[in-house]
């Protein structure tokens, strides 16, 4: 996977997050549904609280 930042595009992005709770630990998962190869993914205990970003 790439750590490199891609600029945004002037069309828009269709981003999404989700809860991924198979395997042993769960995965919070963000992608840019409107591209290849463009997402992120921490585990739950290191996402910050949806709380601490108010």
């Amino acid at each position: 996977m790439s750590t490199d930042a891609a600029r945004p595009t002037p069309d828009g992005t269709d981003v999404m997050a989700s809860l991924d709770d198979e395997g042993p630990e769960s995965r919070l998962v963000i992608a840019d549904i409107s591209r290849d190869e463009a997402w992120v993914s921490v585990t739950e205990a290191a996402a910050t609280p949806l709380s601490a970003w108010r």
